[in-house]
């Protein structure tokens, strides 16, 4: 039998964690790990818990969804992250996705979609409600028409060992795995993800990974070397 999806629920309405977790614990191939009432706990409980999706609200105190899924991000590759929020603007699932999100549902739809959303990107695919995808299209299009080129200059600057780096980091590989496999220390992996991030203008992991997608960069084009 399968491994079942181990989640984290990040919301501060108790009734909404509540409802999640009788929802959720009701698939059969979901298990419901943790809660957090804030971001702050958000990120604690996911670096203690390694779950394989956190399912995150946006407005919380004490560091907001999009802050703390930044954090688990940056700090845990493989775990996802959903979105679940009653904010339908599309600012706000441009911030969502900036900030490493593969997965955005509105609390309005969380009956129908939220399921869908985590096997989706459990799978490493993104989830979208279906009326924002018009959206993220409308993004791709204007980014590729205004940055390809500048993007194409800042790729041909980097090394080929930092090129090796950015394809593992597209990977999901942490500082630690991408040394193993390079036969580097930590701090040299380290430095080399800081060059990369300057030489492209990139300020997180969650923006390194997108560059790479862009650029065609795929896991499965990775051998094991």
């Amino acid at each position: 039998m399968a491994e079942k999806i181990r989640l984290l629920v990040a919301d501060d309405h108790p009734v909404v964690r509540a409802g999640l977790r009788m929802l959720l614990s009701a698939e059969p191939d979901m298990e419901v790990v943790g809660e957090a009432v804030d971001g702050k706990t958000a990120v604690e409980r996911a670096l203690e818990l390694r779950p394989d999706v956190v399912v995150m609200d946006l407005t919380m105190g004490d560091m907001d969804g999009l802050a703390a899924t930044q954090e688990i991000v940056d700090h845990l590759p493989r775990t996802k992250v959903v979105v679940l929020t009653m904010h339908s603007d599309e600012e706000y699932l441009r911030q969502a996705l900036n900030a490493g999100a593969t997965g955005y549902v509105l609390k309005e739809a969380v009956d129908t979609e939220i399921a869908v959303a985590i096997r989706v990107v459990q799978r490493g695919e993104v989830f979208l409600y279906p009326s924002f995808t018009r959206v993220l299209l409308g993004d791709l299009i204007q980014a590729e028409e205004t940055d390809d080129s500048s993007e194409q200059n800042g790729y041909e600057l980097l090394s080929d060992r930092e090129k090796e780096v950015l394809r593992l980091v597209a990977l999901g590989d942490t500082n630690r795995e991408i040394a193993e496999r390079l036969f580097l220390s930590v701090r040299t992996v380290e430095t080399y993800r800081a060059r990369l991030m300057e030489k492209l203008n990139l300020k997180s992991r969650g923006e390194l990974v997108r560059y790479a997608l862009r650029k065609g960069i795929r896991p499965d084009e990775l051998g094991d070397s």
